[in-house]
């Protein structure tokens, strides 16, 4: 039991976490909702559409995790130079994240343009679809820069401690991408409908869009003045870019290994039939809008580790890392009580088939069994972030989902005929997996804190 500055500090620390992680939950709620938007106006522009813009965010949800997780190096070290009080250094190492993620969206417009359609095909996409899921990525592609260029300017003020902007900026996207859509998709003042082409351009031009105003914001906010942003733009430096490349890719891989496994479980789901997929792609939607409260603690806590690393206070390290631990499994509990007591209720919302409402029921049952073990995995991978420890997490992550969750869930699926709970319940082992291994990963490393 903490008892006297123990108990004193314990809130504190789980207060100003809080404080940090609200506007971060806000932000990634916002980015579900830019996918909610899509789906909603192609929905009701024609089935057809919708389908081939569902295919087209999913494939340009993996552009997304690559960017997000490589320049997650950012708001680490960002963090670790600003409770050294370092702040001096921050300006340069910015403005080499800056040269990391111009090129990092040149890449990603090249992948999404041109390999995207390439593995659209290969994963054996309905052919009635290929035009128009082309058309979208290739429209799309043009947004990866933007895209790529704002979570560096994100990630620079998150490691500032300074959270809000992205909660504004993230529902600024909101504010922006819903006309633009209404407008590019049905054909709107004058200019022909375009379907899903139209909400490609439209995501597009909404990512560039958002980055022009949080620059702008970043330009005349008194928070960033001390740090000279604009001082000077250096030639790109090897050694600071490989630095964060070090740092970041690690990251990216890690997410790709989460996002791909659940690309991976909805393909073999697929082979199951139409109710499988339907209830399949409800339970999905559930867990990954309440996925976005503990991503939103994990990236406030490794800014908190990384600060407290940074200044050289290990027992801060460790009161960061576990205080947020701690607050995630409080939020997860909500998650879990709600599926697993109103299941058929929340499915109900997505659907009035009753077959497609039992099935995607027992698979809400089960993310519901898994929201403490996500919630702990993620919480402990902000943590290790925050201590710049991204190469360990990356081999436990692959190992815990693609030599542990993939195989068990196919094996339950087919093997032993669970079919699409199956799946789910190889989910929760990886999961479980990672949880178990990153947690005391961090355990382990919080002992010894690496400093800035």
């Amino acid at each position: 039991m903490i008892v006297g500055p123990d108990r004193a500090r314990t809130l504190s620390e789980t207060g100003a976490t809080l404080r940090l992680a609200l506007p971060l939950i806000a932000g990634q709620l916002s980015a579900v909702g830019s996918s909610a938007i899509d789906a909603l106006f192609a929905g009701h522009y024609s089935a057809h559409v919708l389908a081939a813009v569902a295919v087209g965010v999913s494939l340009w949800s993996l552009a997304i995790v690559t960017a997000i997780g490589v320049l997650m190096a950012l708001p680490a070290s960002v963090a670790q130079l600003d409770g050294a009080d370092r702040r001096a250094e921050i300006g340069p190492l910015f403005r080499q994240a800056l040269w990391l993620a111009s090129m990092l969206g040149l890449t990603l417009l090249l992948l999404v343009r041109f390999g995207a359609p390439l593995l659209m095909r290969r994963i054996g996409v309905d052919p009635r679809l290929w035009a128009d899921v082309t058309a979208f990525l290739h429209a799309v592609s043009w947004g990866a820069p933007g895209l790529a260029l704002y979570f560096s300017l994100r990630g620079l003020s998150e490691g500032l401690s300074l959270t809000r902007p992205t909660m504004y900026f993230g529902f600024l996207g909101l504010l922006i991408l819903a006309p633009l859509d209404y407008v590019l998709i049905y054909g709107r003042l004058g200019l022909p409908p375009l379907g899903a082409q139209g909400s490609g351009i439209a995501t597009a031009s909404a990512l560039w869009l958002q980055l022009v105003a949080f620059a702008l914001y970043l330009r005349w906010s008194r928070h960033y003045r001390d740090l000279h942003l604009g001082a000077r733009l250096e030639r790109p430096d090897p050694r600071a870019i490989g630095a964060l490349l070090r740092l970041g890719v690690p990251m990216g891989v890690s997410l790709l290994m989460e996002a791909g496994l659940f690309v991976a479980a909805a393909l073999l789901i697929a082979r199951l039939g139409q109710d499988a997929v339907a209830s399949h792609q409800i339970a999905l939607n559930v867990a990954t809008i309440a996925f976005m409260v503990p991503l939103g603690l994990a990236m406030a806590i490794t800014v908190r580790v990384g600060h407290a690393a940074g200044r050289g206070d290990d027992r801060g390290v460790r009161y960061a890392g576990y205080c947020g631990i701690a607050l995630t499994l409080l939020t997860q509990s909500l998650s879990t009580t709600l599926m697993l007591t109103l299941p058929h209720a929340i499915a109900a919302l997505y659907t009035g088939d009753a077959r497609v409402i039992a099935l995607a029921a027992q698979l809400l049952v089960l993310a519901g069994l898994f929201q403490f073990a996500d919630g702990i995995q993620v919480a402990s991978n902000g943590a290790l972030r925050g201590l710049k420890d991204t190469r360990v997490p990356m081999l436990i992550t692959s190992v815990a989902y693609w030599g542990v969750g993939m195989p068990v869930g196919a094996w339950l699926a087919f093997g032993r005929g669970l079919g699409a709970r199956g799946i789910w319940m190889g989910l929760i082992a990886g999961l479980s997996a990672a949880a178990l291994l990153l947690f005391t990963r961090f355990a382990r490393r919080s002992r010894r804190p690496r400093r800035a």
